[in-house]
């Protein structure tokens, strides 16, 4: 037996490969098919059940192209009708998998078809449990996230609370559970870093699994203080229930090569989105205007699914040489299937053809809090979430969180100057370049952000 995490951090998601005598199960894909494949070929094994803890909102699924592909059985818990052939398996049914078997546990909660697989060995003895996104290390589902659920979200947590106590705490302290997200997914409000841990270490540590908490209490933490969900989460879920392109199809039509002229003309002619994935340094010396900074050295997937509400858009890229491929690819992991190309030679062919170009001014941590120490009445927006401004922040400073920018710009004036500040720079910068495409002309990033600006003497103070 062999149980393989396959993590992916911009995702903050973790799929898995379990083979046992050469038969293989996957659990929860990505979008992209050919690492599973070309794993199972190499070492001569056969993909024989896709496994689905439940219609994902966070990113695209791979289990309908590798079923197509493989021809393996896709297996949802009860409750999931989707408009693709599968398996809905009976709660407690088991699946033999060469000498282990995988048993179902439905635990509605997250949602109401989620469900749990359970791992055997070849002994019998219960060793993995496989959570989805019912029991994250540290934390557990939002219950927040149905689609067209006439349940409210009280009612699932109150599910999730019964599923908990029901169906997995009553299980083995030393079963390993291996969950479908860590920290940095928004499935979750405070999820661990680590990737995998034992039951029993989280019946001591996660607040979701006191042993003396009620229902109620359980109901009232999970879900207070949540945030709205990004945008795209229903529709990455709807994706992922009724079913979607093939992932090759998207990647022939987004990974081609266009000239200057060709790129300029499908910007006019379809109204695509410039969407520029290179260093936030380099994009701020020169960049395509209009366009859209949102760097793949961050969490690319999750803004562009937060900032850019088509999930239809027509998208051309502007990217570093080389990275054409994993940014058609990491769109297409969260439903934006409609790029149309990118640009040869990149920004550097789009300066040599003489078009026009802009930047984005920026100032170091230190200039502006000689400004502000100056006297200098300054506009400064911190764009973090409401919990890090809370915690501390430049005195004065306007909390404009960027997961919700469309939600204020209406207290933004083109009129004014506007320096911009996340905790490190890439947020800021993404920020900086919305409102330039919106035709704000005075907006200066300050680099590297909350981080350099707490070292110097600019008057920082606490949310009361």
């Amino acid at each position: 037996m062999n149980i393989e995490q396959i993590y992916t951090g911009c995702l903050a998601q973790g799929a898995y490969y379990i083979e046992s005598e050469g038969e293989v199960a996957i659990i929860d894909p990505l979008r992209e098919t050919d690492p599973y494949i070309n794993r199972a070929a190499k070492q001569h094994h056969t993909i024989k059940y896709i496994f689905e803890t439940h219609f994902h909102a966070d990113f695209v699924s791979g289990h309908v192209d590798l079923a197509n592909k493989t021809g393996a059985k896709i297996i949802f818990g009860p409750g999931a009708n989707t408009d693709y052939h599968i398996y809905e398996a009976k709660d407690q049914e088991e699946f033999t998998l060469g000498k282990i078997k995988i048993k179902v546990l439905h635990t509605p909660g997250h949602t109401p078809e989620s469900s749990s697989f359970l791992l055997k060995d070849e002994t019998g003895r219960e060793h993995a449990l496989f959570s989805g996104d019912t029991l994250f290390i540290g934390d557990v589902g939002r219950p927040d996230l149905a689609i067209k659920s006439d349940l409210t979200c009280e009612d699932l947590a109150g599910f999730l609370f019964d599923s908990l106590r029901s169906k997995i705490m009553t299980l083995p302290d030393d079963v390993i559970v291996y969950p479908a997200h860590g920290a940095g997914s928004a499935c979750g409000k405070n999820m661990s870093s680590e990737t995998f841990d034992t039951l029993g270490n989280q019946k001591k540590t996660n607040y979701a699994l006191r042993a003396d908490m009620t229902r109620d209490e359980f109901i009232k933490e999970v879900t207070e203080d949540l945030l709205p969900p990004p945008q795209y989460f229903a529709k990455n879920a709807a994706l992922n229930k009724f079913g979607y392109e093939s992932i090759d199809t998207v990647m022939k039509r987004g990974v081609v090569p266009l000239d200057v002229k060709e790129f300029d003309d499908i910007v006019n002619q379809t109204g695509a989105l410039v969407l520029d994935t290179r260093d936030r340094e380099t994009f701020k010396e020169g960049f395509v205007p209009n366009s859209i900074f949102i760097g793949l050295g961050g969490l690319f997937a999750s803004w562009v699914g937060t900032l850019i509400p088509d999930i239809k858009q027509p998208i051309v890229l502007i990217t570093d040489e080389g990275k054409e491929e994993e940014t058609v690819l990491r769109l297409a992991r969260v439903g934006y299937d409609n790029t149309l190309g990118y640009l040869e030679g990149g920004f550097v062919a789009w300066k040599n053809a003489g078009k026009e170009t802009e930047t984005i001014a920026s100032i170091s941590a230190e200039t502006l809090a000689d400004q502000i120490n100056g006297g200098n009445h300054t506009l400064v927006l911190d764009v973090r979430k409401p919990v890090e401004y809370q915690s501390e922040h430049i005195e004065n400073s306007v909390n404009i969180p960027l997961n919700y920018l469309n939600d204020y710009m209406d207290q933004l004036t083109k009129d004014h100057s506007y320096f911009i500040y996340c905790q490190s720079g890439y947020r800021s910068m993404i920020m900086a370049s919305i409102l330039k495409a919106r035709g704000f002309e005075q907006v200066t990033d300050v680099s590297k952000g909350f981080e350099a600006l707490q070292q110097t003497k600019v008057p920082l103070t606490e949310h009361m």
